[in-house]
């Protein structure tokens, strides 16, 4: 081990490498020269026991996390003895000093969320008030509630995504000056959250007005044990004063939505406070979301072991509950309370006139806190991804791992009646609703919480009755999905959209989209074929893939001057085209991805025609109204459906696609700098993005993301298209030069892509940026409206399907492996079909073992692992 140890003094820095010591100015020269013994095998560094902070353009940045990220080589504080243990933390530990107020902070506390698939807590601390500056939020999955605002001259209705009445809030009064973070001088401020426990910590200095100066410690875990409650221990010390303190535990009922800045002016008030209890020690606070009728009960218990509760003075507002204590405290003296909350979320109407309130046994912060942990432990044996070679992007697989199973989880999500917004339980872009994103989130659970991506379905087919009634509306038939779904299942998409460049608002026909119902579909398959799971075909499966192909066999239309199947009015993936250029309505016809997409439905209906019991599937025939001759005209359809493909074997995204006028790429670049938003530096310009070849995101590509290369070969016989052998690299590179990447989901349909074309270093640079999206935030503030679930679920699956060459989408399990050459080894657990794998490729070496006899294929060739006995296969040989 080749290790560099940097000390700083006062205003110079010291470093010892290979008994070489050197002498520096900044710390930007010590990091040049790390740099350049990197080149030398540097293994990492050590630094002066004390952390160190260094000034940048953002605030302050830890010295030794600094070297770290920048390259990819542990460097810790302390010493030799200590460093392997230290190091091993890095990958578990997000850790952020300072405190930027605005955007940046905003970012900061979503990615220090703490959850479990029930609740999510924002990375704030119990101090800090809904401001510009910071934002506190309680997020339950499925809370919702429906508002008019008057925009534009017009009431439109949006669901929100509500922000829950907020217990987590303590604070101190001092001199009659209340901390609260936003409005004080923050001397220091530290944030820790330990991916491995999902704990909460922070460390804030504060100086008053006066001059005194407070020490506040807190500590935060949302149990993933009991996952309708959570717990605070907070901890505060007067360092240079002595004299009374007030500590302040709030009920707080008078929250808001303000997460979203584009959504500030519309109606953000959803909760009746109808119930406050406070009587000592603990308080009780039931609100009602004004539409929807839901309701929150959240009780609180208070507990120290330094302070006399006792002596708590409670009182209520209309909108609050508080206990107040006031206490002598002396200099450097720590004082200590605890706060545990316990929520619950009804949706049947409550008696709310019952005079009393059967109080939850709560448990202190300790025990939430250790059986929490041992559930985590559970689940990071089953998700966790560990990879050898390379620190950083370990941690991101930590943390993407960690903010899926905080988004949702078998312990939240057991019979809850939600799925994975596209947000998390950390913001409340988008509203909170649910997507097709799902379609990316789905696989992580299918291979390793399978009971949870069943839990997950559900929410699809409890809301299938919906989908029907809109394709009724819309003059189709059996069931269509909303692009944007919520409490029913009503398409809740907005009808008017902000443009935050221009300010104005613009109509909105995103709810065209229709393909979501494919992503549906894609999942119910998914599950079914990597489960097995014949009780939920025959009471859901069967049904929900009926309706979703009647609904496609319903808006196919024989177009006589064609000779072939046609659909109309609908948008891809690709946001930015919403219909054709000057068109009165919106929509496109014969969108490539959706039509190919529907051909390989109209497949798999034949095939589980032919494999399911016959009398299950005639059931399911009934129920649904989709007879024989139905599946007759879905047979024709998918022999006739049309695409538009050009000489050179480009499928156009949609009919008259290539008509469309190319854009001066340079000269926005140098323009506007960041331009992932094309379609709204074009809007504020008085353009279109509908008169461009220009996306926001794969489009026509994305097939290649839910299939292979064969099989998509496979739909377009079916189509009777021939296309050039090289068709698929130029598809990459052709739309590759025409997409922003304004969807974080973008790089990584890319990146699939292009290792598919064997361009492996394209797809390294694309899943990288992937992988570092959300903690990067290269979108400009985006993740401070939540973290991008789908990118998340996305990264934790390229590994195992392009990089350990994993396809879960054949008969048997298949590896083919493509390993990246930052790193050694990959190693994963999973389960499909009830068979348990653990599985481990490095580059020459695949290790699996299942725990009962299995054949798989290895590079086409079969191997039959026998049970609970570890094999090695050297797939580079069976490449040959």
């Amino acid at each position: 081990m080749t290790l560099l140890f940097i000390t700083y003094k006062n205003t110079y820095w010291q470093t010892l490498f290979a008994e070489e010591e050197q002498d520096f100015s900044t710390f930007s020269e010590v990091l040049s020269y790390a740099e350049e013994l990197k080149q030398q095998g540097l293994s990492g560094g050590i630094l002066a026991s004390k952390e160190i902070l260094i000034p940048t353009a953002a605030g302050k940045a830890d010295a030794a996390q600094t070297l770290t990220e920048t390259l990819n080589l542990p460097f810790v504080y302390g010493n030799t003895a200590s460093f392997s243990e230290k190091a091993a933390e890095i990958p578990w530990l997000l850790t952020y000093h300072g405190y930027l107020p605005g955007k940046d902070e905003y970012s900061v506390e979503s990615l220090l969320t703490v959850g479990n698939g029930f609740l999510g807590l924002r990375g704030t601390t119990p101090e800090m008030e809904i401001a510009e500056e910071n934002y506190p939020a309680t997020y339950l999955a499925g809370l919702y509630n429906t508002a008019a605002s008057e925009v534009s001259g017009q009431t439109i209705y949006n669901e929100d995504f509500v922000n829950a009445p907020n217990l987590q809030k303590i604070y101190l009064i001092v001199d009659g000056e209340k901390i609260d973070i936003a409005a004080n001088q923050v001397l220091s401020m530290k944030r820790q959250l330990d991916l491995r426990t999902g704990l909460f910590q922070s460390w804030v200095t504060i100086q008053l007005e006066s001059g005194k100066r407070i020490a506040v410690q807190t500590k935060k875990s949302a149990s993933m044990e009991n996952v309708h409650q959570y717990s605070i221990l907070y901890r505060f010390s007067p360092l240079n004063f002595s004299g009374e303190i007030t500590l302040v535990s709030e009920a707080d009922g008078s929250v808001f939505n303000s997460n979203v800045a584009r959504y500030r002016s519309l109606t953000a008030h959803h909760l009746t406070i109808t119930k406050k209890i406070a009587e000592k020690q603990r308080i009780f606070l039931e609100a009602v979301t004004k539409q929807s009728q839901i309701t929150i009960r959240q009780s609180a218990e208070l507990f120290s072991d330094s302070l006399d509760l006792e002596q708590i003075v409670t009182a209520e507002t209309a909108e609050k509950a508080t206990q107040h204590l006031s206490l002598a405290a002396e200099e450097n003296q720590w004082y200590e309370v605890e706060k545990t909350v316990d929520v619950q979320l009804i949706h049947q109407p409550q008696n709310t006139k019952a005079e009393t309130y059967s109080w939850p046994v709560l448990p202190r912060f300790n025990e939430l806190y250790t059986e929490s942990s041992n559930a985590w432990q559970e689940l990071w044996q089953k998700a966790g991804i560990t990879v050898e070679g390379d620190l950083m992007s370990q941690k991101m697989l930590n943390l993407h791992t960690y903010h899926l199973l905080t988004s949702a989880s078998p312990n939240g999500n057991h019979e809850l009646d939600a799925s994975v917004t596209a947000r998390g339980l950390h913001g409340e872009a988008y509203r909170g609703h649910i997507f097709w994103d799902e379609l990316f989130i789905l696989p992580f659970y299918i291979i390793h919480f399978p009971e949870t991506a069943r839990q997950l379905l559900l929410y699809r087919y409890q809301r299938l009755t919906k989908a029907k009634e809109a394709a009724q509306e819309a003059g189709y038939q059996g069931a269509m999905f909303p692009w944007q779904s919520g409490l029913d299942g009503s398409e809740q998409s907005q009808k008017l959209h902000l443009n935050p460049i221009s300010g104005e608002w613009k109509e909105d026909h995103s709810r065209l989209q229709r393909h979501v119902s494919l992503a549906v579909a894609y999942n119910v398959w998914q599950y079914w074929h990597n489960t097995g799971d014949i009780d939920f075909m025959k009471k859901y499966g069967i049904e929900m893939l009926l309706e979703i192909a009647h609904f496609w066999q319903s808006a196919a239309m024989w177009d006589e001057e064609d000779q072939r199947y046609s659909i109309s009015g609908v948008m891809g993936p690709d946001e930015f085209h919403e219909g054709y250029p000057n068109a009165d309505k919106g929509g496109l016809k014969n969108n490539a991805y959706t039509n190919m997409m529907v051909v390989w439905l109209f497949e798999e209906i034949t095939k589980l025609a032919e494999i399911l019991p016959e009398e299950d599937f005639q059931q399911a025939q009934n129920k649904t109204g989709v007879d024989d001759e139905l599946l007759a005209d879905m047979l024709k359809i998918r022999k006739q459906l049309a695409l538009s493909i050009d000489e050179d074997g480009i499928i156009a995204q949609f009919d008259g696609y290539f008509d469309l006028a190319e854009i001066d790429w340079d000269h926005y670049k140098e323009t506007y700098g960041n331009i992932y938003r094309m379609d709204r530096i074009l809007n504020a310009e008085g353009r279109s993005a509908d008169d461009y070849k220009v996306a926001k995101q794969a489009d026509s590509l994305m097939i290649f993301y839910n299939f292979s290369k064969a099989q998509v070969a496979e739909i377009l016989d079916d189509l009777g298209y021939q296309l050039p052998k090289d068709y698929v690299e130029k598809n990459l590179h052709y739309y590759l030069q025409r997409t922003s990447h304004g969807s974080t989901l973008s790089r990584v349909v890319h990146a699939q892509l292009a290792a598919m074309v064997d361009d492996q270093q394209l797809a390294w640079q694309l899943y990288q940026e992937a992988l570092y999206s959300d903690y990067r935030d290269i979108q400009g503030g985006t993740t401070a409206e939540g973290i991008h679930a789908g990118v998340m679920a996305a990264t934790l699956f390229i590994p195992l399907t392009t990089f350990a060459g994993l396809d879960i989408r054949q008969e048997h399990v298949h590896f083919q492996p493509k390993m990246p050459e930052a790193w050694q080894k990959i190693s994963f657990s999973m389960t499909i079909r009830g068979v348990a794998y653990q599985v481990a490729v490095s580059h020459d070496e695949l290790e699996i073992c299942a725990n009962r006899e299995i054949m798989i294929t290895v590079a086409e060739k079969s191997v039959t692992l026998k049970a609970n006995e570890p094999q090695t296969i050297y797939y580079k040989e069976l490449l040959v």
